[in-house]
Parts: structure tokens; C-alpha cells; sequence
């Protein structure tokens, strides 16, 4: 590990102006290539006193043994001598963008004296059209096959072109009219060129005149009474109809736009760009990236144009780029975009409109994007392993920890406090072990209360279970038989039995409690498990704003590197114990604002509920029916209709239902379509607003 004074250039050496900079390895090998608007001040900042460098530009600069640049005159040179030394090297500190897929091309190839219309991947060549990129290849096909019957182009490969010419029959497509035969000579060269160019133009958005050219022939046939012809003709039309339709309009004023949207987290982002060409989505891709520096929301998206426009020129790059945050100066970007158009370009965030409503869209699909990949990274086996061995080496544990529990708190305003349990197994999701709490022991919020309660019952049923099966009988924290460890009322012979009989998975320990939460929440769960003389399981706790990860009894968090894969699966879990609270905490909650007397009633499910509500019309009807009335809903018999009767008798009515749009008091005599599983209205609740105050 080099010390970066041994490499430091002396003062006044480097200019102040603009240029391009590269750091080397002790090999001369190129790690790290960046741009500055003034050399002196950015290569300064490298040089400062390594604690104060972020933890990926600390390792960067004790890699490196030497710094070089280059000067250039602008900044817009800056940016492309950039893009040129990045391909170049290929730095491993720099943001690479890699495709998430191979994505297809709709390519028509012009440089051929009869162009063919296929399907392509893989880098572009010269002198051909390419439209796209499309999601998936039968997307390609499936317009190409519309658009035949209107521009019989040529679709067939070499081998298939020069057989048919060899023997004078043109193929299947030739003879029904989805290919125009050039190979047989049924047209000629120059006509088979002007075909392709206006199947081009269609391709490129210029739409209108076709349609209107078409209508107009087929008005004319009719009028001739050539009525075959127009009958051709229309069906001419419905076909570029549907093919359009593929597409639909998302800009109501024809714009060229490409809109990238950008959706990150502390170690990866995703990229989505949509080519929007005459108002209407052309194509589609997306990048993934770890972000192997410190990098902006601004940054990400100067790499994506470097990595987008690179290499094209003219109507490749459209006249307007929107973004979801612009470069830092955006002027060299918007710049160097209008030298590859040849005419300007226009950089700039949506802020209204058709183009604010797409990137919102173009937004969840960055989102979408990001999640997808995780969930594939974390479904390789060597990845997990090192996450496994990453993490039982920070926490210095003695062996990998194969089974992961995770606890979250969730509550909204002190009400319907919850917690979750969910288990990671050899680095997997083991949805069949997750668990839920309701906290009992006091009212309000309080999350280290919360969090040492949940932690005490479970080990509880832990202990419990050991006990049962002779496992574990000594000690304080020993267990009478018949005892309640569940808090809540259940006997524990059945509690830890699952419907079918076999013992409930409470049984098995985790080697790892994670905790969402810093140090407060560590401290409680530690507690929790020593009062139960529990000392052969360990605990940490991962805090949301730094990623930090805490261990009981130290005063400094544990901090993994950014891209360390332990990290990543630490935040997986952390995230999907979270997502399961506030799941149950909402629906928990949802169950109380619907909740009425027909739920309270033994053995009486959803449907039979229903039919009364539907045969009666309102509970309050109901209420007021007598026993052999009830009984004369299908499904209800006798003893059924006595248990309503009393339930309904004993339980006080509901308060009347409002209208939270009116505020008019809902009349009970009518009909109820919004009650809930009880059939009673869905009393006034709380706003919607506090939803965003969940956690």
C-alpha cells in the first residue's frame, strides 16, 4: 500500500487549467482516469490527510504509485479525452456501466444493394439503420411481420437470397405478398431501395404521411370502384395502425427525446433510458453499476451520457436529453451532445407535464432494475458464501453465520405497534419461518422496549422447545412446565406445535440476530438474551443512515467497505424484515378500521358473512331479524343463527359511517358496497397523510 506523498507532484508543478488526469499502480497499470476544470485544485483534494477521503478514494490513492495528466483547452476536450482514456483503460476505480441483457435491434442494412430487415445485437455497424433498442426480439418481429405486407422488404439471410436466385422461386414471403422477390427480379434495385427508406421513415416516427397517402389511394379506389384494391388498401392501414398501436403516444407534440432516470443505493446504481422518437417509445435499456467511487446523482448521469452518446453522431442523438439531475457544469455535457448531433441539444430535468409524468415512469423502471439485480447477485451460491465469510469476520465470529434472524419494530404514531422476524438461511430468504408480533407489554412507542420484548419471547419459545425435548433443563432461565412464554394467553403444548403436528421452527437458533437499529436497540436485544443465559448467539445492528453496523458493548461502529458483498446482505435483510413489518402494520391496522360484530362470531367465515350482509342488506337489519329469518340464508343453520343473534344482541352498534369527501353521515338503511369482511361501514379513520409517518 503506497503512501500517496511519496507520489505527490511538488508545488506549482501541476497547471491550473483544464485537463485530464490518470493515476497508475505500481504495475503503470491505469486505475483511475478523471477530468477537472482546473487540475491544480481537483488533484489537490487527493492529497489531503487520508482521514478525512472517503473510504473508496482512500483506497484509490494508497493503490495508486504515480499521477499523471494531460491539458487540454476546454472542458468539452476534457469530457471526451475522458470518455476515450476510460474506454481505453478500462480503470477498475471508475464507474462502468454494464448492460443488464444483450438488447435487440430493429436493423435495416442499407449498405447492401438489396437491404435486409433483421434482427441484431451486439456493437453497430456502418451503414446501417438501427432502431431500438427493443425489450425482446419477438417485440422486433412481431412489427416486422405488420409492416411487411405495407413495405415488402427483404427479411431473408444471404444463403436464402442467393438459393432462391439460383433457382428462380422466391420463398414463402414472395408469394404472399410479404416480400417483394428482389431476389427473383420482380423489382428492381433502385425500387427495392425506395421501399426500404420509406419503411425507415416509418420506423423513425414519420408516420402521417404514410396513413394519409394510403387513405387517400384507397378513397380513389373506391371512387373507381376497384373495390378489391381499396379493400387491400384498408387492410394496409389497420396494419400500421396496430404496429403503431405497439407504441403508444407519450408526448402529444412528436418530440425526439431520450429520458434517463437513475435509481441507486449506497453500493449500486441502475440506469434506465427510454427513446422516445415522434412522441412515441421507440426502445428501451438499462445499466447496472457498482459505484466504486464517491459519486452524485449528477455524476451518474454525465457517466450514462458518455456511455449512451459515445459513439454516435447525427439523428442518433436526439434533440432533447432529459435527466433526473444535471452534470456539475452542465455546459461542457449539453455542449459536447451538440458537437455529436451537429445541431444543439437541449440537457435538462423535466419539471411538468407529459415529460415529468414519463420520468416518473422511467423512474420505476430504474427502481424495478435495481431490485431485479439484486435479487439475482444474491441468489449466487460463491456470492453468498463470501457475504457469509465477510461477515463473521467483522463481527469475529467463529464460524459463518449459516442461519440470520433479523427484527424490525413497526408502528405508525405509537398505535398498532408490530414486529417482524424474518430468516435468512445460507444467505436465502426462508419465508416459511418468518414470524410476527403484536407488542403486549405496554401501550405507545417505545422501540428499545419493543425490540427487548419480541427478543424475550422468542428465545423464549426457544428455550422452551429445548426444554421440551430434553435438550436443556439447568439453569435461571429454565422454564416450568405449562408455563405462558408467548405473552399472549397461548398454551404452550399447543403453541409449539404447528396445525399438522410438528414442532414449530422457533426451535431453531440463529448464529446471528440482526436488529434494525444502532446501538440503543443492540444493547436491549443483548439484554434480552442474557436474562434468558443465552450467550452462544450473536448480535448486531445495522443503522439506516450510515450503514453502520453495531455490536454490543463497543462505542464505535464496525464500518464494512462499500462494496463489501457481507454489507450488501446485511442491508438485504435489514430491508426485508422492515418490508415485512410495515406490511403487517398496515394490514393490522386496515383489519381494525373494518372490524364489526359479525367477526366476533365462532365459526362463521368470509362467505357466509357476505351472503348475510347480501340477504339482509345492512347489519343493522340483521340486528333487528329474527332467529328463523337468519336461518334462511343458505349455509346457516339453527345453532349458527342463535350464535349471530346473541353476538349481535351483546355488541353495541357501530358508530354511523361518514363520507370523508362530503363528510355526510352514510345512511345504514342502504346497502353497504365498501364495508369490510364484516359487512358493516367502514367507519371514518385516519387520513391517509399518516401513512408517511410509519415506520
Amino acid at each position: 500500500m503506497a503512501d500517496p506523498s511519496s507520489y505527490r507532484p511538488r508545488p506549482g508543478e501541476i497547471p491550473d487549467s483544464p485537463g485530464v488526469y490518470r493515476f497508475r499502480d505500481e504495475h503503470r497499470r491505469v486505475i483511475y482516469v478523471g477530468k477537472a476544470k482546473s487540475l491544480r485544485q481537483r488533484l489537490a483534494n487527493y492529497f489531503q490527510d487520508l482521514a478525512n477521503l472517503h473510504p473508496r478514494t482512500r483506497t484509490m490513492v494508497t493503490t495508486a504509485a504515480s499521477v499523471e495528466w494531460t491539458v487540454v483547452s476546454t472542458e468539452v476536450e476534457a469530457l471526451q479525452l475522458e470518455y476515450s482514456w476510460i474506454k481505453e483503460y478500462d480503470p477498475r476505480f471508475n464507474v462502468k456501466y454494464r448492460d443488464d441483457k444483450s438488447y435487440p435491434y430493429l436493423a435495416v442494412t442499407m449498405n447492401e444493394e438489396f437491404p435486409r430487415v433483421q434482427v441484431m445485437r451486439g456493437h453497430k455497424k456502418k451503414g446501417v439503420r438501427y432502431f431500438g433498442p427493443y425489450g425482446h426480439a419477438w417485440a422486433i418481429r412481431d412489427t416486422v411481420d405488420l409492416l411487411l405486407r405495407v413495405f415488402p422488404v427483404r427479411t431473408c439471410s444471404a444463403g436464402v437470397f442467393k438459393n432462391a436466385a439460383r433457382t428462380g422461386r422466391p420463398c414463402l414471403l414472395g408469394y404472399i405478398g410479404k416480400c417483394s422477390a428482389p431476389c427473383v427480379g420482380r423489382i428492381t434495385p433502385e425500387d427495392h431501395r425506395d421501399l426500404a427508406e420509406e419503411f425507415c421513415d416509418f420506423m423513425a416516427g414519420r408516420t402521417g404521411t404514410y396513413l394519409r397517402r394510403l387513405e387517400k389511394q384507397m378513397m380513389e379506389a373506391a371512387e373507381e370502384m376497384e373495390y378489391e384494391r381499396a379493400a387491400r388498401l384498408r387492410d394496409d392501414i389497420e396494419a400500421l395502425k396496430k404496429a403503431m398501436e405497439k407504441s403508444a403516444v407519450v408526448l402529444a407534440d412528436a418530440t425526439d427525446a431520450d429520458l434517463i432516470a437513475v435509481a441507486e443505493d449506497e453500493l449500486e446504481a441502475a440506469v434506465q433510458i427510454f427513446h422516445v422518437r415522434g412522441g412515441r417509445v421507440r426502445g428501451q435499456r438499462g445499466w447496472v453499476t457498482d459505484k466504486v467511487e464517491e459519486v452524485t446523482t449528477g455524476a451518474l448521469v454525465e457517466h450514462a451520457l458518455q456511455q449512451l452518446y459515445g459513439e454516435e453522431t447525427g439523428d442518433a442523438v436526439p434533440k432533447e436529453v432529459l435527466v433526473p439531475a444535471l452534470p456539475e457544469p452542465v455546459e461542457p455535457a449539453q455542449e459536447w451532445l451538440t458537437g455529436r448531433r451537429g445541431s444543439n441539444v437541449s440537457l435538462r430535468i423535466p419539471q411538468r407535464g407529459d415529460k415529468k409524468a414519463l420520468m416518473e415512469t422511467v423512474q420505476r423502471n430504474a427502481l424495478q432494475a435495481l431490485a431485479l439485480h439484486k435479487t439475482k447477485r444474491a441468489s449466487d451460491l460463491t456470492t453468498r458464501s463470501r457475504a457469509l465469510e465477510e461477515i463473521a469476520d467483522a463481527l469475529d465470529l467463529d464460524s459463518a453465520p449459516l442461519r440470520i434472524e433479523c427484527y424490525d419494530i413497526s408502528h405508525l404514531q405509537g398505535d398498532d405497534v408490530v414486529a417482524s422476524m424474518v430468516v435468512f438461511e445460507d444467505g436465502l430468504q426462508r419465508k416459511s419461518e418468518y414470524r410476527r408480533f403484536q407488542i403486549k407489554g405496554f401501550a405507545g412507542q417505545d422501540d428499545v422496549r419493543s425490540m427487548h420484548e419480541v427478543i424475550t419471547r422468542r428465545f423464549r419459545r426457544y428455550l422452551a422447545e429445548k426444554e421440551k425435548t430434553g435438550e436443556w433443563t439447568d439453569g435461571e432461565g429454565a422454564l416450568t412446565d405449562g408455563e405462558d412464554v408467548l405473552g399472549d394467553g397461548e398454551p404452550l403444548t399447543s403453541s409449539l406445535k404447528d396445525d399438522d403436528g410438528r414442532p414449530r421452527k422457533f426451535a431453531y437458533p440463529p448464529q446471528l440476530v440482526v436488529v434494525d437499529g444502532g446501538q440503543p436497540q443492540v444493547a436491549a436485544a443483548r439484554r434480552a438474551l442474557d436474562e434468558l443465559g443465552i450467550d452462544d448467539i450473536a448480535v448486531c445492528g445495522l443503522a439506516k443512515r450510515l450503514e453502520e453496523v453495531w455490536v454490543p458493548g463497543d462505542d464505535d461502529p464496525v464500518v464494512l467497505p462499500r462494496t463489501s458483498e457481507g454489507l450488501y446482505l446485511l442491508q438485504r435483510v435489514r430491508d426485508e424484515a422492515h418490508r415485512f413489518a410495515i406490511t403487517y402494520q398496515r394490514t393490522k391496522r386496515a383489519k381494525r378500521f373494518r372490524a364489526g360484530p359479525l367477526d366476533d362470531v365462532p365459526g362463521l367465515g368470509e362467505t357466509r358473512k357476505q351472503a348475510l350482509i347480501k340477504h339482509f342488506g345492512s347489519v343493522k337489519k340483521l340486528r333487528s331479524a329474527t332467529i328463523e329469518q337468519i336461518q334462511e340464508v343458505p349455509g346457516i343453520g339453527r345453532k349458527t343463527a342463535e350464535t349471530i343473534a346473541v353476538a349481535l344482541a351483546q355488541a353495541a352498534p357501530a358508530a354511523p359511517a361518514v363520507n370523508t369527501a362530503t363528510g355526510e353521515i352514510i345512511d345504514d338503511e342502504e346497502p353497504d358496497t365498501t364495508a369490510g369482511s364484516s359487512g358493516e361501514p367502514v367507519s371514518a379513520g385516519l387520513p391517509d397523510e399518516r401513512r408517511g409517518q410509519e415506520r
